[in-house]
């Protein structure tokens, strides 16, 4: 063997070993998926997500589905070919693993993370939601239940749900005017809806859940446009109020906006 194909075998079987040590080596990424969707205006695992006490509550129809991602933990091995994978299935999403866990390393931390998150949104939700209509909390007492979901992209749909329970859309009608709606953002006390992550995926969970009419934060409509399901129609919302003007407005047959 010559000194030039010597080399260039040596070569090869050092490039060889690098492929595959990228190939095992694991990566600072997450794969997600689409998650469960629950409807905030029913039940779910046999309790009421929404229950209120203080004041009169009306029977609806229709439904209002939060939405939610699942991911690899904090702890799972993401290596290059799962990677490669994700980035070609529709119904996969590779993310920056600091994006899905911010804080923790561990399964409890981000847990209790995310628990602390769905709380903090719940109260922001019924604080919104109590605002728009005039009610005192001291007054009005809403719990808030979901299990086995986290973090705080629901907080829009559950004022919406609270409302409609209460008030309806005002006029002795329902919200969703007997639709399923599906949506995602989170909220402020002060009604301003903020954008979350893994739109698409959310976007593909309703869908496969019965939803056609899609809430999304305004912020995050482009991506949503690009990655949106066949037949989704999507309203963008920058606000509670945004919100409910939108969706009287799809029942009266008025103009509403869209991504």
């Amino acid at each position: 063997m010559s000194s030039r194909v010597r080399a260039l075998s040596i070569c090869a079987a050092l490039v060889l070993a690098l492929l595959l040590t990228a190939a095992l080596a694991p990566l600072p990424y997450s794969l997600a998926y689409p998650g469960p969707t629950a409807n905030v205006l029913g039940d779910n695992k046999g309790k009421p997500v929404i229950t209120i006490s203080g004041a009169d509550t009306r029977r609806t129809s229709g439904q209002l589905r939060m939405t939610a991602i699942v991911a690899t933990g904090p702890d799972a091995t993401v290596r290059l070919p799962d990677v490669i994978r994700g980035w070609f299935r529709p119904d996969e999403a590779v993310m920056p693993a600091e994006s899905v866990y911010p804080v923790g390393n561990s399964v409890k931390e981000v847990a209790r993370h995310n628990a602390g998150e769905m709380r903090k949104s719940q109260d922001a939700a019924v604080g919104a939601a109590l605002g728009h209509l005039h009610r005192s909390p001291r007054d009005v007492k809403v719990t808030l239940r979901l299990a086995d979901i986290g973090g705080p992209s629901a907080g829009m749909m559950f004022a919406l749900g609270i409302i409609d329970k209460l008030d309806g859309d005002g006029a002795g009608g329902d919200l969703t005017g007997g639709r399923t709606i599906a949506g995602t953002g989170t909220i402020e006390p002060d009604g301003t809806v903020g954008p979350v992550g893994g739109v698409p995926l959310k976007m593909r969970a309703a869908h496969r859940d019965g939803a056609r009419l899609f809430l999304v934060p305004k912020e995050e409509c482009s991506q949503a446009v690009a990655e949106r399901p066949g037949g989704m129609r999507l309203i963008p919302v920058t606000s509670l109020n945004g919100a409910l003007k939108s969706l009287k407005a799809l029942k009266s047959g008025g103009s509403v906006p869209s991504c």
